[in-house]
C-alpha cells in the first residue's frame, strides 16, 4: 500500500430477488468496476447472491445450488482480479442453514464467515431460517468444490502490507463487534429503513469507527428487496476513525459503488496513542491474501485545514473559545491576580489573546477596567496597527496605557554597544525582550498575571524572542495554530458579542499581513516585515505540524499528502522548500518549548513539556531533513 493507503468500496446492487444469475451478472460487473479503480477490498450486502428477503424461500434445494453455483461463477471471475470480494449468501452445512459472508480474491475462496447475531422478531426474523454457529464446532466447510476454514474467528491479512487486517461482520450497524484488532471492519448488512435511521446508523458507525480507531465498509441491503413490509434503502458508507468519508445515495434504482482511500497507517498511530483501545482476548485464524502494487491518484479528500473537521467549523472554533475561557478563569481564580495584563499590538494573537480575557471577566462578573492593555510602538510599529491598538482597547471597555519603547531600546543599545542602524537579531529582539520587561513589571506593580499571545504555529517553529515573547505568566493561546487564530478573530468580529466598532476593527486585523513589526516601515508608512515572506506560509505550516506531531508521517508522505490538499495553490517544490524549513526550525527550537509557561490545551496537540510533547533539545532533526532533501 502506497503511503499506508488503502482503496475500500461498498457495492449495492440493484437485486434481482431469488435469481442468482442475474444478481451474479450484476455483482460481477460491479468487480470490474472496482478491479478499474483499482479497488482493494469490496464490500456487498448480506445475501446479496440470493437478497435478503426470500423468507422460507431460503430452504427450497434450487436456490441454494443457484447460489453456490453463483458464487463458483463468480469466484472464477475473480481470477487475476485485484479485489478481494465480500458477496453474502446463504451456506448449507449438514442440517443447518448459516447466512454467511463469502471472501474471493483472485479466483481463489478464502474463507467463510457466519452471521453470529440473528434477529428473533421483526419483519425479518432470521432465526427462522439460520442456525447460530456457535452452537457447532465447525473449522471448516466445503463450498464451490473447496474446503476452506470457516467461523466469525477470521481475520484476513494482506501479506504485502499486514496494517490492511479485516473481520467481517454480518447484520446491522448495531451488530458492530466491540473492540476489534483488526483496522478494518467490512459490514455486510440489509437494514430496514425508517425515519431517522439513516442519521442513526452515520453516527453509530462513525462512532464505532473513533472509539476502536478503524476504518468501517458498510454495505446495505437495496432496490430489488421484497417492500411487503419494509423497505431497504441501499445505504453504503465508508467511515474512518470518526468521520463518514463516502456514502450512497439511498433508494437509487440503480446499482452502485463508492470508494475512497483509507490512511492505514493514520489508524496505526492513532493506536500506538491509545494501546489499551483494540485490546481482544479472543484468538484469531489469520487468513493471508495479496494486493500486487498498483501506481494510481490519491481518492480522498485532504483538508488545508486538519485542525478543524469537515463540518461545523463554527461550532469548533466557538468550542475552543469556550475552553480558553475555562482555562483563563481557573488560572485567576488559583492565582487571586486583580488585574490581566496584556500586550496588544494590532496584530492578530494579541486580539485574541484580549477577547478570551475579556470573555473571561465578563464570566466571572468581573469589571473590565482590571484588564489593562498596554500598547508600545517600537521602530517597526505602523501606523496602521497602532490605531488598531488603541481602537481595540478603547471599544472593548478596558484600561488601557501607550508605552513607548524607542528611548529605553536606544538606551539599551548604548549599553551594549550596539549600532541602532545595523538591523540584525538584536536589533529585533531588544525591541522585543524591553516589551517583555514592561508586561512583568507591570504585573508585579498591578498584582496581575501577564496573559501570553504566543500561539502553537509559533512555538512549532520557534518563532519567538528568547525570553520575550516567548515567556508569560499564561500561555492562552499556546495550543491554537497560527490558521484557527485568524479565523476565530474572523468569527468573533462577525458573531461575536461586541459592539461594531470593535468587530470592524477586528475584521480589519484579519485582514493585516502578518508581522512581528520589529523592522521600520517602508517608505510609504506600510509594513516591511512580513512573518509568511521569512518563514512561508502558516497554511503550510499548520498542515506540517498536524501530520508530523499527530500522526508521525515520514516527510514523503506529507509531501504527498500537501501536493494533493494544496493542488493549484502550492506545487511541490515550494511545499518542499517551506517543509525543510519546519523541520529545521522545530528540531533546533525545541529548548525555548523545553522551558514554555503553562497554557491550555485546546486540540489534538500541544507541544508543552509537562506530558503533551516529551523531546530532548539536543535531538537531531538530520535524518528528517535528508529524506526532505531525497524528494526534490
Amino acid at each position: 500500500m502506497e503511503y499506508g493507503l488503502a482503496r475500500l468500496a461498498s457495492a449495492i446492487p440493484r437485486l434481482a430477488l431469488a435469481d442468482c444469475e442475474k444478481n451474479l451478472d450484476t455483482i460481477a460487473r460491479l468487480v470490474d468496476q472496482a478491479n478499474d479503480a483499482h479497488v482493494d477490498i469490496l464490500v456487498l450486502p448480506e445475501l446479496s447472491l440470493t437478497g435478503f428477503t426470500c423468507a422460507d424461500l431460503f430452504l427450497q434445494t434450487t436456490l441454494l445450488e443457484r447460489a453456490e453455483h453463483a458464487l463458483r461463477e463468480l469466484i472464477a471471475h475473480t481470477r487475476k482480479l485485484r479485489p478481494l470480494v465480500v458477496v453474502g449468501l446463504p451456506v448449507k452445512v449438514g442440517t443447518r442453514l448459516y447466512n454467511c459472508a463469502a471472501l474471493v480474491s483472485n479466483g481463489k475462496l478464502l474463507g467463510v464467515v457466519p452471521k453470529s447475531q440473528h434477529a428473533s422478531h421483526g419483519e425479518y426474523a432470521d432465526s427462522r431460517w439460520f442456525s447460530d454457529p456457535s452452537a457447532c464446532n465447525l473449522q471448516e466447510v466445503i463450498l464451490a468444490g473447496e474446503t476452506v476454514p470457516f467461523g466469525a474467528d477470521l481475520l484476513f491479512q494482506c501479506a504485502n502490507y499486514p496494517a490492511l487486517t479485516a473481520q467481517v461482520v454480518i447484520g446491522g450497524s448495531s451488530c458492530v463487534p466491540m473492540s476489534s484488532e483488526a483496522t478494518v471492519l467490512l459490514q455486510l448488512a440489509a437494514d430496514t429503513e425508517q425515519i431517522g435511521n439513516a442519521a442513526l446508523r452515520r453516527r453509530t458507525l462513525a462512532a464505532q469507527a473513533n472509539r476502536d480507531h478503524c476504518a468501517i465498509v458498510y454495505a446495505g441491503a437495496g432496490f430489488g428487496e421484497s417492500s411487503t413490509d419494509a423497505v431497504f434503502a441501499g445505504h453504503g458508507l465508508i467511515a474512518e476513525n470518526g468521520a463518514i468519508l463516502r456514502e450512497t445515495e439511498r433508494f437509487s434504482a440503480d446499482s452502485q459503488l463508492s470508494f475512497c482511500d483509507i490512511d492505514l497507517e493514520l489508524l496505526e498511530k492513532e493506536r500506538l496513542h491509545n494501546p489499551c483501545v483494540n485490546c481482544c482476548l479472543q484468538e484469531r485464524r489469520i487468513i493471508s491474501f495479496e494486493l500486487p502494487k498498483v501506481a494510481r491518484p490519491l481518492v480522498r479528500t485532504v483538508s488545508i485545514t486538519p485542525f478543524l473537521p469537515d463540518s461545523a467549523h463554527n461550532a469548533h472554533l466557538e468550542e475552543i473559545f469556550t475552553i480558553q475561557i475555562a482555562a483563563l478563569r481557573r488560572r485567576f481564580e488559583a492565582t487571586n491576580s486583580k488585574t490581566a495584563i496584556l500586550g496588544i499590538s494590532g496584530g492578530l494573537d494579541s486580539a485574541l489573546a484580549l477577547l478570551v480575557t475579556v470573555g473571561t471577566f465578563d464570566c466571572m462578573g468581573r469589571d473590565r477596567s482590571d484588564i489593562i492593555g498596554i500598547t508600545m510602538p517600537g521602530f517597526g510599529t505602523t501606523d496602521k496597527t497602532y490605531q488598531n491598538a488603541l481602537r481595540l482597547m478603547q471599544s472593548l471597555g478596558i484600561t488601557w496605557h501607550e508605552i513607548p519603547i524607542h528611548k529605553s531600546v536606544s538606551q539599551h543599545f548604548t549599553d551594549i554597544e550596539h549600532d541602532p542602524n545595523i538591523h540584525d537579531t538584536t536589533y529585533e529582539n531588544a525591541q522585543a525582550r524591553e516589551r517583555t520587561q514592561i508586561l512583568m513589571d507591570l504585573a508585579n506593580k498591578e498584582n496581575g498575571l501577564v496573559i501570553g499571545t504566543g500561539n502553537l504555529s509559533e512555538l512549532a517553529l520557534g518563532f519567538t524572542t528568547y525570553g520575550a515573547d516567548h515567556l508569560s505568566m499564561y500561555a492562552i493561546n499556546s495550543g491554537v495554530p497560527k490558521t484557527l487564530v485568524r479565523l476565530m478573530v474572523e468569527l468573533l468580529a462577525n458573531s461575536g458579542p461586541y459592539p461594531e466598532s470593535a468587530s470592524r476593527i477586528l475584521r480589519d486585523i484579519a485582514e493585516t499581513p502578518i508581522s512581528p513589526e520589529l523592522l521600520p516601515p517602508d517608505s510609504s508608512g506600510k509594513i516591511k516585515q512580513r512573518t509568511e515572506e521569512l518563514i512561508g506560509p502558516y497554511a503550510l505550516h499548520d498542515f506540517f505540524l498536524y501530520y508530523i506531531i499527530h500522526y508521525g508521517f515520514a516527510p514523503r508522505k506529507i509531501v504527498y499528502l500537501a501536493e494533493s490538499a494544496f493542488a493549484g495553490k502550492y506545487e511541490r517544490p515550494v511545499i518542499i522548500k517551506w517543509l525543510r524549513l519546519f523541520y529545521h526550525r522545530f528540531f533546533s527550537q525545541q529548548f525555548k518549548r523545553s522551558c514554555m509557561p503553562d497554557g491550555p490545551k485546546v486540540g489534538p496537540i500541544s507541544l508543552s513539556p509537562r506530558g503533551s510533547w516529551l523531546m530532548p533539545s539536543d535531538a537531531s532533526g538530520e535524518a528528517w531533513l535528508r529524506e526532505v532533501a531525497n524528494l526534490e
